[in-house]
C-alpha cells in the first residue's frame, strides 16, 4: 500500500489490486474521526488499473487516519490507522528567485504557510560539461553555493523536501520547478543559446581575419604593382614643377616665355663673354709693348677699336682669337700664330 498526503490537503491510498485479489473490485473507506463512534466515508474517486480500482483520492480532514479495504463481499481484506502528517508530499517551491554575486548565486522562495521547519530548500545544478547533477541544500527558503564558473552555462533546479524521520516516515520532496538556464548572472532560454553565441564570436572573429588578410594581400600586390608600374614605365615629370616660369609668369604660353628667355640668355651670355675679352686686350696690349721693345717694324694684328668701342661682335671675334705662343713677320705685318701652326690674319 502507498499513502501521500498532498501538502496536508489531499490524500492518495493505493494498492496492488491484481496481486492482493487478482480479477476482483476492491472497495475503499475511511475515517478521520478517533473516537469509538467512527463515521466510516466511502471512497469519493477511484484510481483505476485496466478498468479495476486500484486506489482512492479525498480530502485530507485531520492528522489521524482510518483505512479499510473491503472484497466484492464485503470481508475486510486490509485495515490501518496512520498519521497523515507523516505522509505529506509537499508543494513545489514558489516565486523562485536567482541572485548572482561573483561566483556565488543565493536561491530562494516563498515560505509555505505550515510545517515550514519541517522543510528543506534543495537546489541542484550541473553544467554542460558535467554529467550528473550537484546538490546543495539549506534551510527552507534560501540555498547558496559558490565556485560557479562566469564563462560557463548552468542548469538549475530546485524543490522542497521534508525532514526525516523528524517530520516523515517517508522521504517525499516536492516535484522540481521548472529548470532554468544561467551565464554569469543571465537568464538563458537554454544552454545551446551559449554554444551558438559562442559558434558566432568564433565566425564573426574568423571573418575578421580573413578581411584583414585579404587587405594585407592587396596592400602589398599594390606595393609591388607600383613598383613594376615605376620600372617599366617611368612618370613623367610635370612641367608645371619644373618650368614655373612658364606657368606662374606666362599662364603657359611658350611664346611669350621664349622669347623672354632668349633674351635673358643673350644677355647672360654677353656678360659672361665681356671680361674674357677685357682680360684678352689686356694680354694683346702686353704682347705690344713686348713687340716694340724687340723692333720698330714688327706690328700685332688686333682689334682695338673692338675693345674700345665695346662693341659685342667684335669683342666676340677677338674671343674667339686663340692664344699666341709665336709672333711671325711677313711683308712688314706681324702674324700671331697658334700652337697647332695654324695662320690667323
Amino acid at each position: 500500500i502507498s499513502i501521500v498526503n498532498f501538502n496536508n490537503e489531499k490524500m492518495q491510498i493505493t494498492w496492488a489490486a491484481r496481486e492482493i485479489l487478482p480479477g476482483e473490485n476492491m472497495s475503499f473507506s475511511y475515517t478521520f474521526d478517533e473516537g469509538k463512534h467512527k463515521v466510516w466515508k466511502p471512497c469519493p474517486t477511484y484510481l483505476l488499473d485496466q478498468d479495476y480500482n486500484s486506489g482512492c483520492l479525498f480530502k485530507t480532514e485531520g492528522p489521524t487516519l482510518a483505512i479499510s479495504i473491503r472484497n466484492t463481499n464485503g470481508s475486510e481484506q486490509l485495515s490501518k490507522i496512520l498519521k497523515s502528517d507523516f505522509y505529506i508530499k509537499p508543494n513545489r517551491p514558489e516565486n523562485v528567485t536567482f541572485f548572482w554575486k561573483e561566483d556565488t548565486v543565493t536561491v530562494s522562495c516563498n515560505k509555505p504557510e505550515k510545517a515550514v521547519k519541517c522543510l528543506r530548500l534543495e537546489l541542484q545544478y550541473k553544467s554542460k560539461f558535467d554529467k550528473d547533477w550537484q546538490s546543495r541544500t539549506s534551510k527552507c527558503c534560501s540555498v547558496g553555493e559558490q565556485g560557479f564558473d562566469p564563462r560557463k552555462c548552468y542548469s538549475l533546479r530546485v524543490r522542497l523536501t521534508r525532514l526525516v524521520p523528524y517530520c516523515n516516515v517517508v522521504n517525499y520532496s516536492s516535484d522540481w520547478e521548472a529548470e532554468t538556464f544561467w551565464m554569469n548572472g543571465t537568464s538563458l532560454d537554454s544552454c545551446d543559446d551559449d554554444i551558438k553565441s559562442q559558434s558566432n564570436k568564433l565566425i564573426v572573429l574568423s571573418c575578421l581575419l580573413a578581411v584583414l588578410l585579404v587587405i594585407f594581400i592587396l596592400l602589398i600586390l599594390l606595393c609591388k604593382w607600383q613598383s613594376f608600374q615605376k620600372s617599366v614605365m617611368p612618370a613623367i615629370p610635370d612641367p608645371k614643377y619644373v618650368f614655373t616660369d612658364l606657368f606662374n609668369d606666362h599662364n603657359g604660353n611658350f611664346q611669350e616665355w621664349i622669347d623672354k628667355t632668349d633674351q635673358a640668355m643673350v644677355q647672360t651670355k654677353l656678360e659672361c663673354e665681356e671680361p674674357e675679352c677685357i682680360i684678352e686686350a689686356e694680354s694683346q696690349q702686353e704682347d705690344e709693348k713686348n713687340s716694340d721693345k724687340q723692333g720698330p717694324q714688327e706690328k700685332i694684328f688686333s682689334f682695338p677699336r673692338a675693345a674700345e668701342n665695346n662693341d659685342p661682335k667684335a669683342a666676340q671675334i677677338a674671343c674667339l682669337m686663340p692664344t699666341s705662343t709665336t709672333i711671325a713677320s711677313f711683308a712688314g705685318f706681324q702674324i700671331l700664330m697658334n700652337d697647332d701652326m695654324y695662320v690667323m690674319l
